[in-house]
């Protein structure tokens, strides 16, 4: 076991061990394999190496934790430029509290973790949600009509509904949860209905053009599919829907509308089986039992919502995304 002697000496060559590691991310491997072999020369002091990057930055610091002989640990951190330990300088960066910046339009870590909380489980993507919300709350912050009685509460009514809150006792426990006051949750509110009113005058301004242009689109369907990991497994499934043979698999059977089926199904008319096809990693066997003209505020309703979809990932493709949080 190292002395507290031992422990004095070694010190001053872990100070000169880090201020002679590199100092760019592509250099960690190289600060490792020489922390591992300081390490081998020091036994009994368990040195650990912690690396912290600087945010939006090629540039990394390092600390070397090393155990001290009458228990706990010691930390060293050596600074060849400037002086100023990595945390207090990390802790003024001018991106330490910023998660995301898109078209100029930051997102704090506040702001994404309320994000997230809203999007729930139903977004494929935490990363693209987050692009959406900057995308969307940016361009909502350039509204400045009054947002009316009738629009806030709709925004109120539609955020409590999608969170199970349907009195104020369970409001304010989820806000306490949260870490929200009454005040926070009414901003919140106050955006939310300007985004809506964004998405709406879009969706309104987008959506018959893409119903005229493909009403099938939008039909009325009843379908079953199933994802399965193999593709024999999937021949088998396709050759015998609508029965379904007792095989390992994710089946699905819904009535929607035909944008909203895996890709491979959109187009199958009435009776149709699809399959074998690979889908999303997987293999994929369906059937559209049926088939029909959706009325026509639901045709309208799903083009609207779709066309809004497509004009978020036009313009999330064309957005410059910079992540602050690696």
């Amino acid at each position: 076991m190292i002395t507290e002697t031992g422990l004095g000496a070694a010190l001053g060559s872990a100070a000169e061990l880090l201020r002679g590691l590199p100092r760019r991310r592509d250099g960690e491997s190289a600060a490792r394999a020489a922390v591992r072999a300081w390490a081998a020369d020091h036994p009994g002091l368990d040195a650990e190496l912690v690396i912290a990057p600087h945010p939006s930055s090629p540039v990394v610091d390092y600390d070397l934790v090393l155990a001290h002989p009458d228990g706990g640990t010691v930390t060293v951190t050596a600074q060849p430029e400037d002086g100023v330990p990595w945390l207090v300088d990390h802790s003024t960066h001018w991106a330490a509290n910023r998660v995301l910046t898109v078209d100029g339009f930051d997102v704090t870590v506040p702001q994404a973790l309320m994000a997230v909380r809203a999007a729930g489980a139903r977004r494929p993507s935490l990363h693209r949600e987050l692009v959406d919300h900057c995308l969307l709350y940016a361009l909502a912050a350039g509204d400045t009509a009054p947002v009316t009685r009738e629009e806030t509460q709709a925004a109120a009514d539609e955020f409590r509904r999608s969170r199970g809150l349907h009195d104020r006792a369970v409001t304010l426990a989820w806000l306490a949860e949260a870490g929200l006051t009454e005040d926070d949750l009414a901003r919140h509110v106050d955006r939310y209905a300007r985004v809506r009113r964004l998405r709406r005058r879009k969706e309104r301004e987008l959506g018959p053009a893409l119903l005229a242009a493909d009403p099938g689109r939008f039909d009325r369907v009843d379908a079953l599919w199933a994802l399965t990991d193999g593709e024999v497994t999937a021949a088998r499934v396709a050759r015998t829907l609508p029965v379904v043979p007792t095989v390992r698999m994710e089946l699905t059977s819904v009535e929607t509308v035909a944008d909203a089926l895996p890709e491979p199904m959109r187009g199958a008319a009435a009776d149709e089986r699809v399959g074998p096809v690979p889908y999303e990693g997987r293999w994929l066997a369906g059937l559209v039992r049926s088939r029909r003209p959706a009325a026509a505020d639901v045709a309208a309703r799903a083009a609207e919502r779709a066309a809004f979809d497509a004009w978020l990932a036009e313009r999330r493709a064309a957005a410059d995304i910079r992540w602050h949080w690696l």
